[in-house]
């Protein structure tokens, strides 16, 4: 089986991110929720009084939050296509990329709060 190299991969490779991309937006209900607050929050840090440094990490910990859930999504589509039966190790693998999403949304409230409050206080 040939690989595809140079221009051809690129293009192969953007198609098959906008596939996964579009099935999330399609069938996860848990990413369309972020798409949604990040529809929000990504336009609100231009109205905001913030320095370009800041404005980056807020918009950043939105985009970090999608990151993840897309590889959680990835990992449960792989454990559940495995088997439906219940293994402890397919479990802990769904459980700490739950746990992985969740850091990450701790890590952006932390992130906001850090930046608005001192500059709106």
């Amino acid at each position: 089986m040939q690989k595809n190299k140079g221009v051809k991969r690129i293009v192969k490779a953007a198609y098959y991110s906008y596939k996964g991309l579009s099935q999330a937006v399609r069938h996860e209900a848990a990413f369309q929720q972020e798409a949604i607050a990040a529809l929000v929050l990504i336009p609100v840090t231009f109205w905001l009084d913030v320095s370009v440094v800041e404005r980056i990490l807020l918009i950043g910990s939105v985009v970090l939050v999608m990151i993840v859930e897309l590889l959680n999504t990835g990992i449960e589509a792989v454990v559940d296509r495995t088997g439906l039966e219940h293994h402890e190790l397919s479990g802990q693998a769904k459980d700490m990329g739950s746990a992985a999403v969740m850091v990450s949304i701790a890590l952006g409230f932390f992130i906001w709060l850090s930046i608005l409050i001192p500059t709106y206080t």
